[in-house]
């Protein structure tokens, strides 16, 4: 059951306002529009129905309330979309949904991360950051460079900062928590000294923490902020802020090792680039590429440090692969990082290694063979059964059982399986009860029967438009199989968010003069209501009906889809005949 405070709150919010805090809207009658901020266009199709509470775009049919905006354009999951939604409008939230808010940290711990930042580039462009700009030259980096990364320097003195910003009022006690200082004694000490500096934002641009990168003689080449109200290693990812228009924009997203990198691909023209923070890439970071592109693109050095952690990196993502959710791996020639790649053959060099992009299965099953050696029975029986285990590994089972089809197809490729036709007790050949229909038949069955369903539902609203002004939300949610039975779903949105008119006549001339008069004519005769007043409620219940199988019929549309796929490989599920034993899955020390 929904919640009537949640519903109320919902109900309350602004829904233009919200929206034209990211996009330029235009007033159109009773509407809004805009450049849909989803996808690239040049012509606005991005509606905001502001009587309604909705929002609709014809290019790339995202569809939704205010809610479901601020969860697709920032990336958030529900609560903290709930939580942006009142910071941007002042509506208090429902009390049950305060309750299950994250603890809100120090707002002074963003201003001292804020002020620290300003001390750090002051220091960059004095006296003292001659040695780090020297540094920041001959790696190639420019002023206009580290003026957009807002790069800077901390002084070796050791405590400069800390008395810095104790001299603007920051207790001592605000600037331990916050990760700027460690305590000596009675003493205060910089963490970071004569060291380069990153500041790491979050999703918000907001500063909340640190990289150093050592310039003179330290144990450790880079140091970070720790663990801090703000800064959770495992959940930010260096220059996120940045990328996420370019990442949007291009429909990519590059994940690499360190800072530097980051920078060198975005002076090479390569923005939609972040990078994690010294670690092992986590879930967290996943789920916020995977927020951006639906294949990152992850790239490692060609050496074999970089080799281990793209198999870590691929055993991590394993469990959480989703349909349409995946990776893409590139590896650079040995000895080369992207930095140092594009400063010795230039930007083109990078552009035409990152069209060779490996896809996650195919890292796995590289990464097997070349560790099976299969020139045994013992090995290859071994390879099998470790590629059982990889796939075991996926949650979902949709991703699960087409990656066991595809592996499975990729053994039996390699060492196929001698099949001997089973004998009767006579010797004879046992034939089979019945021919089973092939593949490509099955999937040319289903695409019939899902068109007739489609057509018959669009039969009815053409036939009766005014049942788009009680279900239009719930047929801009639809998405329909048949290309072009999706194109008239669109345009019959489109004309009735227009204002089009609600007389079937009108609507087929409509309709004819777009384009669409040959569906119209193999479309099923759909009449309006009859006298009988019976049946036309049962007519309608039957379309209502249809509308909610059409809502459902997304999964079982994918589970007919991996049946067809695993009769095409043979029938059979690897995933069940052996595994793997798991690999080391430990950071490196």
């Amino acid at each position: 059951m929904s919640d009537p405070a949640l519903e109320a709150f919902k109900a309350r919010l602004p829904l233009a306002e919200v929206v034209g805090r990211y996009v330029r809207l235009t007033r159109r009658g009773r509407e809004w529009v805009g450049l849909c901020p989803f996808h690239r266009e040049k012509t606005p199709s991005f509606t905001v129905v502001e009587e309604k509470g909705f929002f609709h775009c014809f290019g790339c049919g995202a569809h939704g309330n205010a809610i479901d905006f601020l969860m697709r354009v920032e990336g958030l999951d529900f609560p903290r979309a709930l939580e942006r939604a009142a910071e941007l409008t002042g509506i208090p939230l429902p009390p049950r949904e305060r309750r299950a808010e994250r603890p809100r940290p120090d707002v002074r711990l963003y201003e001292a991360n804020a002020a620290a930042l300003a001390w750090f580039r002051a220091r960059l462009q004095g006296p003292e950051g001659e040695g780090a700009r020297r540094y920041l030259d001959g790696r190639g980096v420019d002023a206009a460079t580290a003026e957009t990364f807002a790069l800077g320097y901390a002084p070796p003195d050791g405590d400069g900062l800390a008395r810095a910003l104790g001299a603007r009022g920051f207790p001592a006690a605000l600037l331990e928590t916050a990760g700027l200082v460690v305590r000596r004694g009675d003493r205060l000490r910089d963490r970071f000294r004569d060291r380069l500096i990153f500041p790491i934002h979050d999703r918000r641009g907001r500063v909340v923490g640190f990289g150093g990168r050592a310039l003179g003689h330290h144990p450790a080449k880079y140091l970070n902020t720790p663990e801090t109200p703000l800064f959770r290693k495992g959940e930010l990812l260096f220059n996120l802020h940045r990328a996420v228009r370019p990442a949007r924009e291009r429909g990519r997203l590059f994940l690499v090792e360190g800072y530097m990198d980051v920078v060198a691909l975005h002076r090479a023209g390569f923005a939609e680039a972040v990078a994690p923070l010294g670690t092992a890439l986590g879930p967290a970071q996943l789920a916020e590429a995977w927020r951006l592109a639906d294949e990152p693109v992850l790239c490692f050095d060609g050496d074999a440090a970089g080799r281990r952690a793209a198999w870590r990196a691929a055993l991590r993502a394993l469990p959480l692969l989703r349909p349409g959710r995946s990776l893409r791996f590139l590896f650079l020639p040995e000895g080369e990082d992207p930095d140092s790649l594009i400063r010795g053959r230039g930007p083109k060099a990078f552009a035409e290694l990152a069209t060779e992009g490996l896809p996650l299965v195919e890292v796995l099953w590289r990464f097997e063979l070349e560790a099976a050696d299969p020139t045994t029975p013992e090995r290859r029986a071994a390879l099998r059964r470790r590629v059982g285990e990889l796939v075991r590994k996926i949650a979902d089972p949709a991703v699960r059982a087409a990656y066991a089809a595809e592996l499975h197809g990729r053994l039996e490729g390699l060492f196929p399986l001698r099949r001997r036709g089973r004998r009767g007790r006579a010797g004879a050949p046992v034939r089979p009860l019945a021919r089973p229909a092939s593949p490509r038949r099955l999937a040319r069955e289903v695409a019939g029967l899902a068109r007739d369903v489609e057509l018959h539902f669009l039969a009815r609203l053409v036939a009766e438009p005014g049942l788009l002004a009680a279900h239009e939300e719930a047929v801009a949610e639809l998405e329909l199989d048949d290309p072009e039975c999706e194109r008239l779903r669109q345009e019959l949105l489109h004309w009735y968010a227009e204002g089009g008119d609600l007389d079937p006549t009108r609507l087929r001339d409509h309709l004819t003069r777009h384009g669409f008069g040959r569906l119209l004519e193999r479309m099923p005769h759909a009449s309006s209501p009859t006298p009988d007043a019976s049946a036309g409620e049962e007519a309608l219940g039957e379309w209502r009906e249809m509308l909610q199988r059409l809502g459902r019929r997304a999964a079982r549309r994918r589970e007919l889809l991996h049946v067809t796929e695993l009769l095409r490989r043979g029938g059979n599920d690897p995933a069940a005949t052996g595994g793997v034993p798991s690999a080391d899955d430990r950071d490196e020390p």
